[in-house]
C-alpha cells in the first residue's frame, strides 16, 4: 500500500521539493539585499518541476551511484545546479543585483503556491482517510 501511496503523491512531493528550494533561494536573495557584489539567483519553476517529475537529477550534471556505499544526490543538490543568476536591468553601484520589488513579489507568489500545494496534499489525505473509513 505504501508504494501506491508513494506513486500517488510523487508529483506533490516533487512540487514541495521545488517550491521549498525556491523559497530558500528567494529568502537568501532578500537577506543579501545589502551585500556588495551579491548576485540574485532563482530557478524556473516549470523546468525544475518537469525535471523532478521526470526523475532526472539535472540537465547539466548526471550523478550515478555504482555501489551501495555511495551517497546519491538529493533533490536540493540537484536543484542547486538548475539555479540561475537573475538578470538585473539596473544593478546597484556595488554590484548587487537584488531588486527588492521583484524578490518580494516572487517570494509572495511562491508562498501562495506552497500553501496551495500543501492544501492539495491535505485534501488528498482526507479523501484517502474517508475512503478507508467506509
Amino acid at each position: 500500500m505504501t508504494t501506491r501511496l508513494d506513486d500517488q503523491l510523487s508529483i506533490q512531493r516533487a512540487t514541495l521539493d521545488v517550491l521549498t528550494y525556491r523559497q530558500g533561494l528567494l529568502a537568501s536573495n532578500i537577506a543579501n539585499a545589502d551585500t556588495p557584489h551579491f548576485k540574485a539567483r532563482d530557478i524556473d519553476f516549470r523546468d525544475a518541476l518537469a525535471g523532478a517529475v521526470a526523475g532526472r537529477k539535472s540537465a547539466s550534471l548526471g550523478l550515478s551511484v555504482t555501489s551501495r556505499g555511495h551517497i546519491g544526490a538529493d533533490s536540493a543538490s540537484a536543484l542547486a545546479t538548475t539555479a540561475r543568476y537573475r538578470t538585473e536591468f539596473q544593478p546597484s553601484i556595488d554590484g548587487n543585483t537584488v531588486n527588492m520589488d521583484i524578490e518580494r513579489a516572487a517570494f509572495a507568489e511562491n508562498a501562495l503556491r506552497l500553501e496551495a500545494a500543501l492544501t492539495f496534499i491535505n485534501g488528498s489525505f482526507k479523501s484517502q482517510q474517508l475512503a478507508l473509513a467506509q
